[in-house]
């Protein structure tokens, strides 16, 4: 729109110091298309910096505009990001390497910089600090290769802080960047277009020390003010700086950024590829009549090895020549979908507005700007809308397609973490690739061994405490059926294994490679042996918390080879068929057992310490943390024990030779490492490894006759009650001895730092008794987290309801956020997976707190209920719980009690929770058929455990309902009961 002319005349003409020693220098204002039109960004290494006024509210605007610049920032300072420890890792862009400082205490300040992933840099500590109610600080050091390294601050000013005390702090910081190149960038807070005393003598501060402004012109403007207060000093003496200002409407602060002119000497690393495979439906219709044609006799062999190998060698040569690789190109950034012609002209009309606002600074330009600003706002809003809308109607009900749109709209602006450009070892800071690829790789194989080694010799036999099974496991042949029905079951997943192959690959050309696949799996049965080339592991390394230098702060995610799963998958089959038979596993272990859950588990323990208070005894237990506990599994401790389980012959052999010669290497982008030979441990990411784990520690359930134990997987605690407190402390401190001695025998590292005890009762000075193991310090704590959820000494679970409050909260901002642009069928996905699956988590366990403690969570359903809905926040919420069939949150809690009861009267509950119920034996009932004895109680506690509160609601439910045929029956007629009751309210 050309209501106004734009002149580039200077706005506001200030003389921020005596002598200029940079007359060359202009600072201009810039549009976007003047400044791609000067193809200045690719002069040199560059710097901006944008004052966010929140990147919860304008991150998008910021990403969408540096897109549509002509060129790629060197660094992306960000100012005011009012970041937290909740958000702070929410928002990434694409190609950049995230620093930040975020305010420790209050809302809103913190700072960041966004470092391009394609340069060498690290963060400087020394100069990346807060000072409360003054500063925050975060600063980078850029390597340059022949002149003088480049540091990057950015700086945010607390407004009205002292300024004397900012100077004298900022001082003492950059003068820790002594003969190097230094970018000062950020929001000062300081107009240097003001004659005002202190801020001069700032500036002359600083050009005291030969840092000068490179801004000259107003970065935030009003009709009644144009302030200097965003800018870039620098030191620089040797080279052409560039600087200028961007006329866009982020926040109320302008983008300043500075060029540093022909600096080509910094030092970069090598832009990452990464081979795609093209899997469209035309090339793979090419690789199956390829198959169909195949011959397959090199694969009919003896050795299971070789015939894996000629499987694999003909697959791929086949998967190569039709699913050709190419090199990942970057593409150029695209508009949103969305943004029309039309749009992006209306937008280009609001930015010309908001420039003649900046000139003309009056209140009728600045209505003229916002009134346009406001309508664009709702007609892109609308836009959007209808985009999805239609994405969401093409669907045609087809769920995969519908949370594709989901994620689209509700995903926040996360990027996954990806691995820093240094690392330190011994100190020194290595850059190369390979070099870094075989330090993850030394250092995840050794991670079990070194535990081990830590722990002292033992030659005790470690398979005491276990029963000899009479009875050993025969490895029966599959078939083709068996093969395809576990093929079909498994997770479309396109994580690619070590030969570039996922999941979603092999379930489409399964049944063309059926029978040579068959052959292979029964000749590796009846071998004893497992295909070498199954062994091999990819390893992504990904970054966890901490510094993002070390090594020890990315957490490895293995990817084993597609086929290894499903022939890990028939033995796992066969496995589970023999222990179950023979009831090899403890009633304990919780974990990786069908009809078991994390749910059962705390049910049993909160079963046991409630009957121990309502018994009037004191009641202790132990949580137990184990170190690497999957890496550290001994395989000659784990074959001594599986032959008295009964696992012998050739399925010993074959689990043998499953867990020897494994190898892995890490993958660093497409850096590859050297191949390392893993010696001890299970697995990770396989099908096998969790039933081997699960076997192994088996046992520890026979070690104490005083505490009883429960176990999910390597989640593990220890429980006991008795009438006096000092002798069950004693007893407790010399059983555990025995407990920790079994964990040293079996090579498992106990981490006793994480070790700590609980003490329920309801009495009142029970004074800590902290004990020793290993000179370790075990300690009581009020509260622990265990398998998800949080429980408190009292066990008023006010901890666990206020962590869940903050989930809840999360999710409503999501939901919030995404339901201008999304149906009412998916808003209604995704209130099921946002809030519902937090609120019926273990709820059996915890649902039954006190009201004034739940109430809280029904309001926050209530407010997501009216989200989506899109109602006004006073809107009764019956009817709406009503029409959309939802349940209410404590009929959510009676519907999975009553769900846990049916399982009861199926007598299909795990063993332990089983014992809890009993059925009334009685040739006539006036209540009806099918009820549970009523448990004794004496306390509130106990009347609120499932095993009271189940019974109750079981005896109390209608018999048709109680008949059911099935559970999926039973659920349907079970929700119906409840949503008639909102009918009649």
């Amino acid at each position: 729109m050309n209501d106004y002319e734009f002149s580039d005349s200077k706005l506001y003409d200030v003389n921020l110091i005596t002598a200029d020693p940079f007359p060359d220098i202009e600072c201009e204002y810039y549009d976007e298309e003047k400044f791609n039109n000067s193809k200045m960004i690719k002069a040199g290494f560059s710097v901006i910096h944008l004052n966010s006024r929140s990147m919860n509210s304008n991150f998008s605007k910021i990403t969408d505009y540096l897109k549509r610049l002509n060129g790629q920032f060197s660094i992306i300072a960000v100012s005011e990001t009012w970041l937290n420890e909740e958000n702070k890792n929410n928002f990434q862009i694409d190609g950049y390497e995230l620093h930040y400082v975020n305010r420790s205490s209050k809302r809103g300040g913190g700072v960041a910089l966004f470092a391009d992933s394609e340069i060498r840099c690290k963060i400087k500590d020394t100069m990346s600090t807060t000072v409360e109610g003054v500063m925050e600080m975060i600063t980078i050091e850029v390597l340059s290769e022949k002149s003088r390294n480049i540091v990057v601050s950015c700086v945010y000013r607390t407004p009205g802080s002292n300024l004397e005390l900012f100077t004298e702090k900022l001082i003492e910081l950059i003068k820790m960047s002594k003969n190097k190149t230094l970018f000062l960038c950020g929001d000062f807070n300081i107009d240097l277009g003001t004659q005002i005393d202190l801020n001069g003598m700032f500036v002359d501060t600083m050009c005291s020390l030969g840092f000068f402004p490179l801004i000259s012109k107003p970065t935030r403007i009003t009709t009644h003010s144009a302030t200097i207060i965003d800018n870039i000093f620098t030191n620089i003496t040797d080279g052409e700086v560039l600087s200028g200002l961007f006329k866009i409407d982020i926040s109320d602060h302008l983008p300043v950024f500075a060029i540093y002119k022909n600096h080509q000497k910094i030092i970069t690393v090598p832009v990452p590829t990464k081979k795609v495979f093209n899997m469209s439906k035309k090339n793979l219709d090419k690789l199956k009549n390829d198959l169909c044609q195949q011959n397959w006799n090199n694969v009919y062999v003896d050795d299971v090895h070789r015939a894996y190998d000629e499987f694999m060698n003909i697959l791929g040569v086949l998967y190569k020549r039709h699913c050709m690789t190419t090199n990942f190109v970057k593409k150029d950034a695209v508009d949103k979908p969305w943004m029309t012609k039309g749009l992006r002209n209306a937008c280009k009309k609001k930015n010309n507005l908001y420039s003649s606002f900046l000139m003309l600074k009056t209140k009728e330009a600045e209505d003229r700007y916002k009134k346009y600003k406001n309508k664009l706002t709702w007609i892109i809003r609308k836009h959007k809308k209808e985009y999805y809308t239609d994405l969401l109607t093409k669907s045609n009900g087809d769920t995969k397609a519908i949370w594709t749109v989901i994620h689209s709209v509700s995903t926040k602006h996360t990027i996954k973490s990806g691995i820093a450009t240094h690392f330190l070892k011994e100190n020194t800071e290595i850059y190369d690739r390979n070099e870094i690829a075989n330090e993850f790789n030394h250092y995840y194989v050794n991670v079990g061994p070194r535990l081990a080694a830590q722990i002292p010799k033992d030659d005790s036999d470690v398979t005491q405490k276990i029963g000899s099974c009479p009875n050993s496991i025969f490895l029966g042949e599959t078939d083709e059926k068996e093969i395809l029905s576990i093929v079909n079951k498994m997770a479309d997943k396109k994580s690619k294994d070590w030969v570039n192959m996922d999941m979603k690959f092999v379930k489409e050309i399964m049944s063309y490679v059926i029978k040579p696949f068959t052959y292979i799996c029964n000749l590796s049965f009846s071998s004893g042996k497992f295909p070498d080339a199954m062994k091999i592991a990819k390893v992504i390394p990904i970054y966890k918390n901490g510094k993002k230098c070390m090594f020890s702060n990315y957490r490895p995610i293995s990817l084993l080879p597609q086929f290894s799963k499903i022939l890990e998958k028939l033995f796992v089959n066969r496995l589970d068929t023999f222990i179950d038979k023979n009831n090899i596993l403890s009633s304990s272990q919780y974990g990786f057992r069908a009809k078991n859950s994390t749910s059962m588990a705390l049910m049993e323990l909160i079963e046991h310490i409630t009957n121990a208070i309502d018994q009037k005894q004191y009641s202790a237990s132990i949580y137990v943390d184990l170190k690497k506990a999957f890496d550290t599994i001994d395989h000659s401790i784990l074959l001594k024990k599986l032959i008295k389980y009964g696992i012998r012959g050739p399925a010993l052999q074959w689990i043998s030779s499953y867990l020897e010669n494994r190898k892995q290497f890490v993958q660093v982008h497409d850096t590859r490492s050297e191949f390392c030979e893993i010696t001890c441990g299970v697995p990770q990411g396989s099908v096998l490894g969790p039933k081997l784990f699960i076997l192994y520690v088996n046992d520890l359930v026979n070690v104490s006759g005083f505490f009883k134990c429960i176990l999910f997987a390597d989640d593990t605690t220890f429980f006991c009650q008795g009438n006096d407190i000092k002798g069950m402390l004693k007893e407790m401190k010399i059983e555990f001895m025995q407990i920790h001695k079994w964990f040293k025998l079996n090579k498992l590292s106990l981490n006793l730092d994480k070790t700590n005890y609980m003490l329920f009762t309801r009495r009142q000075r029970i004074v800590n008794t902290p004990f020793k193991v290993d000179g370790v310090e075990i300690c009581r704590v009020s509260e622990v987290k265990f398998l998800g959820v949080i429980i408190d000494e009292k066990l008023s679970w006010k901890s666990h309801l206020n962590y869940l409050r903050t989930k809840l909260a999360k999710s409503i901002a999501v939901l919030y956020k995404v339901r201008d642009f999304l149906n009412d069928h998916a808003l209604f996905m995704l209130y099921n997976a946002l809030i519902v699956p937090h609120l019926v988590y273990c709820v059996e366990v915890w649902g039954k707190a006190c009201y004034t403690s739940i109430k809280s969570v029904f309001v926050l359903q209530k407010r997501a209920i009216r989200v989506i809905a899109r109602k006004h926040g006073k809107y009764p919420t019956n009817t709406l719980f009503c029409n959309l069939r939802f349940l209410k949150f404590n009929d959510l809690v009676d519907y999975n009690i009553l769900l846990v009861m049916y399982k009861a009267h199926l007598k299909t509950l795990p063993l332990n929770i089983q014992k809890k119920f009993e059925k009334r034996e009685s040739g006539y009932n006036l209540k009806g058929t099918q009820i549970f004895k009523k448990p004794k109680f004496r306390t509130c506690l106990k009347e609120r455990c499932t095993s009271i509160q189940g019974v109750k609601l079981w005896n109390d439910l209608q018999n048709d309902v109680k008949n059911a045929k099935s559970l999926h029956m039973f659920k349907r007629m079970l929700k119906i009961v409840f949503l008639k009751k909102y009918e009649i309210v």
